[in-house]
Parts: structure tokens; C-alpha cells; sequence
């Protein structure tokens, strides 16, 4: 039975769309908090008693640094999908968040235990756990926008994030243009999501090849074509290399035909809802639209 001491924590995962890389240089990011993230459960107990399957260094951190009071702490994944691999849906963020916010801690807690253990980052896995929706972020400022909906496609294959950001983090030649330019593409993402999403692919391709990161696998490119064939735009999400893709589709009729073809083509489209920040009872976003909902005017501009 469930005690008047039980709660549970839901911290929701995260879908970058567009930003990647240069957020970590202070440029502004879009991302999503979606429905698949990490449970914390917590009951009474003597003293601090940690459940948690696989990788415990970020929840023990976290339960240390607020010191959080003798309690069973039992942590699991929240909605998950079943894949092959991880989705990269910023699975050592939500832990975190839930950690932090089932031990008594706040936000800013969380962003100190996943900086320190993760050996940096940009904090927009963490905002995004923590505030919920869409959110733009940058370098720690927070601000909530109208949620788009993309689709969302696995790619088939996991990702490692570190070692393409070590990759990133050394490349100097064309760094600054990269950023600039990022930041000011990602400001037009509400009003031209879908021109914005086809820009922002070309300057990481760009950046990718000069700073010799393996960025768009044969599936992420070929969801990208297929996308850009149909009118709209698909790029990886997140530092690439696998993990999941995004796509923006101009119409209804027009997404139902990229699913398809993605099924053919033995791509998973993966479910998912847009929710709101980590707590007690996270819920949907019902005033998320799809793209078709959203201004765009095409051919607004163009990659240098």
C-alpha cells in the first residue's frame, strides 16, 4: 500500500531541434521535454536506501549534494520506448532532475550535479527537465514557447555524445561563424520552423566536416532527403552520429506520407508527448501544434 510519505518524481527527456553544438558556446537552443524520462520513487525507510538500475553516478551525486533525507529512493525509466538502443533523449539529465527534486533540492542543484559529473555541458537537457514544454535556452536564461510537434524518428543506432563534443570543443577554424550563425538562425525557428530546421542541418554538416565528427549516419541522411523530397526539412538531433532524427512536414497529408515511406524504408517513428517540467504529476501540453500550424515562408534565407 502506499504510504502518506510515498510521492513519485517524473523528470520528462528532452528533443533538441535545432542549436546543437553552439549552445554550447552561449547560442540559443530549441528543445522539447517529452513523455519518456526517468521515475523516482520515494518511501520510507531507516536510511538512504538507492535502487537504480545501470548507471547510478548521477542520482547517488545528486541524493548526496542536497543531502537528501533517509528514504527508499527507487529509480526507473519513465514511459520508455522499446529500442535497440538509447534514443538520446537525455536520460542522465532526467535522472538527475528526479534525483535532485525526490531528495528536497531545486533547479539550480541539478544543473551543478550534471555539469559536474557529465565534465560540463550547456545545461539545456537539465532546463528542459525542469521547465517543461518548448523551451529556447540560452546559457541558463529560459524562455517558454508555443511546443511545435515534429516527428520523431529512431535512427537504429545509439550515439556518443562526449566524444563528439571533445571533437567540437577542439575545433577552432570557423568556430565563431558557426556560432553567429546558429544564433541567428534558431531566432527565426517559431516563424519559419521548417526553413530554419534545412538551414540549421547545412552549418552542422558544415561544422561537422571541419571538425571531423561523424554527424548524419546513411539513416539520418536518408530521413533527411525524404523529408526535403516531400517539402519539408529532417536533421539528427542532439550531437548526431545516430540517436534519433526530427522532421518538420508542411501538411497532414504530407506526414502521413513521410511515416510510410520511413517505415519502408525500416525507420521507426517513435511516440511521444509533449509535456511539462519535472514534478509530481507531469501533464500533456494541449497547446502544442504541428508545423502546418506555424508561420513559414520559405527560401527566407540562405546558408553562407
Amino acid at each position: 500500500m502506499t504510504g502518506p510519505e510515498d510521492r513519485v518524481i517524473h523528470a520528462p527527456g528532452k528533443l533538441v531541434l535545432v542549436g546543437e553544438y553552439a549552445v554550447l558556446d552561449g547560442a540559443p537552443a530549441i528543445a522539447l521535454a517529452l513523455d519518456h524520462g526517468v521515475r523516482c520513487r520515494v518511501g520510507p525507510a531507516p536510511a538512504l536506501e538507492l535502487r537504480c538500475p545501470g548507471d547510478q553516478r548521477f542520482v547517488r551525486a545528486a541524493l548526496d549534494h542536497v543531502k537528501a533525507p533517509p528514504a527508499r529512493y527507487v529509480f526507473q525509466d519513465w514511459n520508455p520506448v522499446d529500442l535497440p538502443g538509447k534514443p538520446g533523449f537525455g536520460g542522465s539529465a532526467a535522472a538527475t532532475v528526479a534525483a535532485v527534486l525526490a531528495g528536497g533540492g531545486d533547479g539550480a542543484q541539478a544543473y551543478q550535479v550534471h555539469a559536474t559529473i557529465q565534465g560540463g555541458g550547456s545545461g539545456v537537457d537539465v532546463a528542459s527537465s525542469l521547465h517543461g514544454g518548448m523551451i529556447r535556452y540560452q546559457a541558463g536564461r529560459v524562455e517558454q514557447l508555443r511546443p511545435l510537434l515534429p516527428v520523431v524518428v529512431y535512427s537504429g543506432k545509439a550515439s556518443a555524445t562526449l566524444s563528439r563534443i571533445r571533437l567540437y570543443r577542439d575545433w577552432q577554424r570557423g568556430r565563431r561563424e558557426f556560432v553567429a550563425e546558429m544564433a541567428s538562425v534558431v531566432e527565426q525557428f517559431t516563424r519559419q520552423p521548417i526553413e530554419v530546421l534545412r538551414v540549421a542541418r547545412q552549418l552542422l554538416l558544415a561544422m561537422a566536416r571541419g571538425a571531423g565528427i561523424l554527424y548524419e549516419t546513411p539513416s539520418l541522411h536518408a530521413m533527411a532527403r525524404l523529408a526535403e523530397e516531400l517539402g519539408g526539412a529532417a536533421k539528427p538531433s542532439g550531437a548526431g552520429g545516430g540517436d534519433c532524427g526530427v522532421a518538420l512536414l508542411p501538411d497532414p497529408g504530407v506526414e502521413r506520407a513521410f511515416q510510410e515511406a520511413c517505415g519502408e524504408m525500416g525507420l521507426r517513428v517513435l511516440p511521444y508527448t509533449v509535456v511539462t517540467g519535472a514534478g509530481e504529476a507531469p501533464v500533456a501540453i494541449s497547446s502544442a501544434v504541428p508545423p502546418w500550424g506555424a508561420t513559414d515562408e520559405p527560401n527566407a534565407f540562405r546558408v553562407k
